[in-house]
């Protein structure tokens, strides 16, 4: 076997490797005399198959075979000779070969190598924690929430028409420029006036209504709404009001917190408390997670290698694609294809980077993944689908692959909460809203 390097370009090497023709014939030889150590075949007794019976029925298979074992062979051997961090599996490109094995064989292997660098010093780094301290009245307003979930109605004990508060029942049939759309049709639909459930200002046009009114109501899409191919359009609805009734609201006491499955309201506020405190705290992390990879991005320009990024970019445009047939893709639904790809294309380069930076600053600090955490990240999934435990439970249990692929995200955390522990951390006050909201919608504002 003779290896060349023939090119070195970025992260690039390119091989050339020869085989010679007789090693490759005594390769297949040897197999093959193996073969006719068992093979039966009509006419031979067992072992006694001539050589050339046996290249006749299995020399072209078994030459395959010797390929692959040769190219696996080579691949193996340039990064031992070369020393070489490959990112991806080689590239192989056959030059020169004949079936018959009358020359050598010859092919190019082209690598991508993992980028050489020194992570960045970070010890100036800085980052903002937002952190929400919870208050009486987020806990009144969260379990204000699950009652007017729980409201109910009743008929009007008065001869007026509906207001703001009410709740009428009606029947709505919808279309845009005249044509009939999914999902715009309903029976029998329960609408509070004011709840703001309807798009635009539907139910306004609904005030003032008796059982018996009809309704032309005359709305439009809001441009950021989820079903892409209604986003911005204006809309018709043949509305038949059948009954109007007033809301009756829930009372905040003992009863209804044991109605919930709680000894008294005080437990219930306990319970809702604490699940605010903990949701806070999970997106308290979220945003300290993403304001250290902005800084870790700025710090480290590195080249990555373009087979990382475009395996990666594949992932991202493939769920984009879902997302925007689904009406699910917000923003991007109204962008052209040539911005789309440039800008996922961009953020395909820097999660490989900060990927790579987390997995050297991993690397270097000794931090692996044990199985009890990937037990543990298992078991998180699994609550993440209430009432199918058992069918995701049993989808891990029965693929191992599906258990290594949360060890990356396991490891990514684990790396991140180091790195947050060597930096400077400042708490930041925030409100709730602020830190629930969506940290692209603020940039935007």
């Amino acid at each position: 076997m003779n290896i060349t390097q023939t090119s070195t370009e970025g992260l690039r090497r390119e091989y050339t490797v020869v085989i010679p023709a007789a090693d490759l014939a005594g390769r297949v030889d040897v197999q093959l005399k193996e073969i006719g150590k068992t093979v039966r075949m009509p006419g031979f007794r067992p072992g006694k198959v001539p050589m050339s019976v046996l290249k006749q029925r299995y020399g072209q298979s078994v030459m395959g075979e010797v390929l692959d074992k040769a190219m696996s062979d080579s691949a193996a051997k340039v990064v031992e000779q070369h020393s070489l961090r490959p990112a991806l599996q080689p590239k192989v490109e056959i030059v020169k070969f004949e079936a018959d094995g009358a020359s050598d064989l010859e092919f190019k292997m082209t690598y991508e190598v993992l980028p050489e660098f020194t992570p960045a010093d970070l010890s100036g780094v800085a980052i903002e924690k937002p952190v929400v301290e919870i208050t009486d009245a987020q806990v009144d307003e969260a379990v204000g929430r699950i009652a007017a979930g729980r409201k109910t109605s009743a008929p009007l004990t008065e001869d007026r028409p509906a207001a703001k508060g009410d709740i009428v029942v009606i029947d709505f049939d919808g279309s845009v420029d005249g044509e009939k759309r999914p999902g715009m049709k309903g029976e029998g639909h329960e609408l509070e006036l004011g709840s703001g459930s309807f798009i635009d200002n539907f139910e306004e046009q609904l005030e003032g209504t008796r059982p018996g009114d009809h309704r032309t109501v005359s709305v439009t899409f809001p441009e950021a709404y989820h079903a892409a191919e209604l986003a911005g359009k204006a809309a018709v609805f043949e509305v038949d009001v059948k009954e109007v009734k007033a809301a009756v609201e829930v009372t905040l006491d003992d009863e209804f917190a044991k109605g919930l499955g709680f000894d008294d309201l005080a437990a219930l506020k306990t319970v809702i408390r604490e699940r605010l405190g903990g949701d806070y705290t999970v997106m308290s992390r979220l945003r300290a997670k993403r304001a250290l990879l902005d800084q870790l991005a700025e710090l480290h320009t590195f080249e990555v290698p373009a087979g990382m990024v475009e395996i990666e970019f594949d992932q991202i445009w493939k769920r984009l694609q879902e997302e925007l047939k689904a009406g699910d893709a917000g923003e991007d639904a109204g962008k052209d294809e040539e911005e789309l790809r440039k800008e996922y294309h961009d953020i395909a380069v820097r999660r490989v980077r900060l990927g790579l930076v987390l997995s050297e600053i991993g690397q270097a600090n000794n931090i692996t993944v044990a199985r009890e955490e990937l037990n543990q990240a298992v078991l998180a999934e699994v609550r993440r689908y209430p009432g199918q435990e058992r069918e995701v439970f049993d989808f891990f249990k029965n693929n191992p692959q599906a258990v290594e692929s949360l060890r990356a995200p396991v490891f990514e955390d684990k790396v991140v909460d180091f790195i947050l522990g060597q930096v400077k951390v400042t708490e930041k006050p925030v409100s709730a809203e602020e830190l629930m909201q969506d940290p692209d919608e603020e940039e935007a504002a």
